[in-house]
């Protein structure tokens, strides 16, 4: 994974996959996007840095947005989309289990162009919730564990409170990956590979 500089990351590429440092590169297809949008961020005053393979754009030292290159398009990822005023609609969901995060996909500097006061808006936004620390939160009860998972913390009192510690990301992480298995008896496998993770404060995707 590349995780030098942005300035490598638009030359070599994120270091996935074995297209790396070739011109078949999802990254090198979006390059003048991806050139333009780092300019805007700049500008905005974030700070650039590499993060996850990818560059990160922060303000106080905490994550605002990404860059990213996928085959269909270049995007935008916004850490607290789903809390963003997207009075134009821009913003997606990545997939179906994420909560909070939203990307926006560009496909030419001619959109972005098109777009560039919008973004430029929503960018403003997720900087200042980060930089005032504001707490995004969503209304309504929290979502039901698993069965198989809510039984082992009730019965590991230790368990339970390092599952509590985690932050909401993480504790969704678990009961995503339990949830996905079909048979109970799958789930309780599931949920004995997730409590060493639980007990070392880790999300299930966390190393």
């Amino acid at each position: 994974m590349n995780r030098t500089s942005v300035d490598a990351y638009l030359r070599d590429g994120c270091g996935r996959c074995d297209k790396y440092r070739t011109p078949e590169c999802k990254v090198h297809r979006w390059t003048a996007v991806l050139e333009a949008l780092r300019a805007l961020l700049r500008e905005l005053g974030l700070t650039e840095e590499m993060k996850w393979g990818s560059p990160c754009y922060t303000a106080n030292g905490k994550n605002v947005v990404t860059l990213g290159s996928l085959h269909e398009c270049c995007a935008l990822g916004f850490f607290d989309g789903a809390a963003l005023d997207d009075e134009a609609r821009l913003l997606v969901r990545p997939g179906p289990n994420t909560r909070l995060a939203r990307r926006l996909e560009l496909r030419s500097v001619e959109e972005l162009e098109a777009r560039r006061a919008e973004i430029t808006r929503l960018v403003r936004q997720a900087a200042e919730l980060r930089r005032t620390g504001t707490k995004v939160t969503f209304e309504g009860a929290p979502e039901a564990l698993p069965a198989e998972l809510e039984r082992r913390l009730t019965e590991d009192a230790a368990l339970r409170r390092a599952f509590d510690a985690l932050t909401p990301g993480r504790r969704r992480s678990h009961a995503i990956y339990v949830a996905g298995a079909k048979a109970s008896e799958a789930r309780a496998r599931r949920v004995e590979r997730c409590a060493e993770k639980i007990a070392a404060g880790k999300g299930w995707h966390d190393r």
